[in-house]
């Protein structure tokens, strides 16, 4: 559908004046009314607010593209204003926003704001068209312009049709694939400049977008086959087998964007490295200005983020068990007194056991792919397990000591360095044999590697491991109330970043410790509390001191007060990304008050998560309550002195 049949002259305002982002969204809002475009006024403005409440949809360059998909839609439609002086938008650029468009899609049916919006901001790219929608003078003319320009940049909706012919016979200097994690805007952005930028300085180029939709205009073969080199501008995973071989430049889709003449001679000096594919790995370094630590951390997160399920699954069973059990039957057996408790036990056993290989298996597979899984997977279970040369022969009559959660990490980066080197090694076989490398090779020797080596090393880490815990269960009184304050402040730090995962893991690894008991409980209760307190405390802020806020602000601030009790940490990521002079360190000092207070109090937390919903598992859950709330509290105070009333 073209924007010229979504937008009407009842949705359409030239040269408008407001003096806020609210005042710009009520603008367009009432267009849409008066467009009949929707029912409920007020419930639309709450899908645009929540949109906005996850990231700003003013997209830079003068641009803002608000939008919802809403029940309170009763057809789809575009409303559009200039606002000559521009306004303050919260633009991902910082500057003022002058040209906007709002759109409607329904509750029901197809995706059509993400088609309208790629669309917008196809055609928005030039910057003389969009100054000549800022300067137009009519209704008629600012049709016009966009009619004009949509039948340039989408000639009888054949574009992606006539690209992918095979008519074109001495195919593309260029390609280029663009990928935001949306796959919404940028992605369209990004394409749409370097193809612009490439009928600039004479060279042909196509680029494929891998948006919220699908790929689209997808590479063929032959056309990669043929081009002097790809582009690759994503700031998510693309397919990069078909690439093997070939010069290719990893980029940042924000790249593709500021720097698209850069990034295509650098492909036409051949200067970008020739990409070796060996079943996932990046032989390269990685997307351009990616760090060796960053890499690091991602593969750390990549584990984190498929072992997270089964951590809260599990435990989250594991602590009902004990909530539905009683321990005066056995005390020896609590857990499993009762039928109700032994299978929700027996349940959360199983899944909370697979914590660890899991963890080390896709660590692993973030290095090198699908042949770096069981090899991972392996070192992990056998780091679990505790096996040592020691013990092998005799491992069902002796101690075992687990290398826990650092063996895990170590065998998740080993497994996937494994295959990395076993790929050098394999590639000077012959040919013929490369079909048995996945299937044979890679397995067998990766796991007996892994095995090996993992059955070497487990004393040395079970040592550390034991000493580590034995060090926390020693630590009382003022030393373990610092200990809680570190911990709940990291969870405060970045809310989601490295600071607040590392804290994280820290909490659920003590849950996987042998015969856990108070102390381990006790810093998961304290990196749970710390985590709790951010959208608590913004929330309590936004409701007591609603002056420091704007409207949008003040009703999204209600929202945190649900994502804290139910420990979503992120919940005040948008408040804080939008202002973190004044909101980040009242957070972090609100969150290790918590911390060291659950510490203080010796609450304890079987689970590793469920926020307010798992308080029948906690030890002293009447003072672990008071301590959330007197972490919220002072963070609440401290964020009314920092962040000074808005200016009238």
């Amino acid at each position: 559908m073209r924007i010229t049949e979504l937008l009407q002259d009842e949705t359409i305002d030239l040269g408008v004046k407001v003096g806020s982002k609210e005042e710009a969204i009520d603008h367009l809002i009432d267009l849409m009314v008066k467009g009949g475009n929707i029912t409920d006024r007020e419930e639309y403005k709450k899908g645009i607010l929540a949109r906005e409440a996850t990231g700003t949809t003013g997209i830079g360059g003068g641009i803002a593209i608000p939008h919802a998909k809403n029940k309170a839609v009763s057809k789809p439609g575009l409303a559009s204003m200039t606002v000559p002086e521009g306004v303050d938008y919260d633009a991902m650029d910082g500057k003022p926003s002058d040209v906007f468009f709002m759109i409607a899609a329904p509750a029901e049916g197809s995706d059509l704001h993400l088609e309208a919006l790629a669309r917008l901001s196809t055609i928005l790219m030039d910057p003389e068209f969009k100054e000549n929608l800022l300067h137009a003078k009519t209704k008629e003319e600012y049709l016009r312009l966009i009619d004009e320009k949509e039948t340039e940049k989408f000639p009888d909706e054949t574009k992606e049709v006539k690209q992918e012919t095979p008519e074109k016979t001495d195919g593309y200097q260029v390609l280029a694939v663009t990928a935001c994690p949306t796959g919404i805007a940028h992605t369209f952005m990004a394409a749409e400049a370097l193809e612009n930028k490439a009928k600039e300085m004479g060279c042909t180029l196509k680029a494929e977008t891998n948006g919220s939709g699908g790929a689209k205009n997808i590479l063929t073969k032959e056309e990669i086959e043929k081009c002097d080199g790809i582009i690759v501008a994503a700031d998510k995973n693309v397919e990069m087998a078909r690439f093997d071989g070939k010069q290719v430049l990893q980029t940042k889709v924000a790249d593709g964007i500021n720097k698209p003449e850069e990034l295509i001679q650098t492909i036409l000096d051949h200067k970008a490295p020739i990409y070796h594919h060996a079943g996932g790995v990046q032989e390269e370094e990685g997307a351009e200005g990616e760090s060796v630590g960053r890499q690091i951390y991602k593969h750390l997160m990549n584990g984190v983020s498929h072992m997270l399920p089964f951590v809260i699954g599990g435990g989250i069973l594991i602590a009902l068990a004990f909530l539905f059990d009683d321990q005066a039957i056995n005390p020896a057996n609590f857990g499993k007194n009762t039928p109700l408790a032994a299978v929700l036990k027996t349940i959360g056993d199983q899944a909370f056991g697979f914590m660890l290989p899991v963890l080390a298996g896709f660590i692993s597979m973030s290095i090198a792919d699908r042949p770096g899984l069981a090899v991972g997977f392996v070192g992990g279970a056998i780091a679990n397990a505790g096996y040592t040369f020691s013990n092998v022969m005799t491992y069902d009559s002796s101690t075992a000591i687990s290398s826990g959660f650092i063996g895990a990490l170590l065998a998740g980066f080993l497994g996937g360095y494994i295959i990395v080197l076993l790929r050098k090694i394999f590639d000077k076989l012959p040919n013929a044999l490369e079909g048995l490398k996945p299937i044979l090779l890679y397995p067998v020797c990766g796991i007996l590697l892994m095995g090996v080596i993992m059955i070497a090393v487990n004393p040395i880490v079970g040592a550390i491991n034991t000493a580590l815990n034995n060090f926390l269960s020693s630590m009382s009184g003022t030393s373990s109330i610092l200990l809680g304050a570190i911990l709940g402040g990291m969870m405060s730090v970045d809310m989601g970043g490295p600071f607040n995962k590392a804290a994280y893991v820290f909490g659920t690894a003590q849950l996987t410790v042998a015969n856990a008991g108070p102390e381990q409980y006790a810093i998961m209760a304290a990196v749970m509390a710390g985590g709790m307190v951010p959208p608590l405390a913004i929330a309590l802020c936004t409701t007591f001191f609603k002056n420091r806020f704007t409207e949008s602000e003040r009703k999204s601030g209600v929202v945190n007060y649900v994502m804290g009790l139910s420990f979503i940490t992120e919940g005040a990521i948008p408040f804080a990304a939008g202002d973190p002079l004044h909101i980040l360190p009242p957070c972090i000092i609100g969150s290790a008050v918590a911390g060291a207070l659950s510490m203080a109090f010796q609450c304890g937390l079987p689970a590793p998560h469920g926020g307010i919903f798992v308080i029948g598992v906690i030890t002293n859950p009447l003072m672990y309550l008071v301590s959330i709330a007197a972490g919220a509290v002072v963070g609440m105070l401290i964020m009314s002195v920092t962040k000074k009333p808005l200016k009238k």
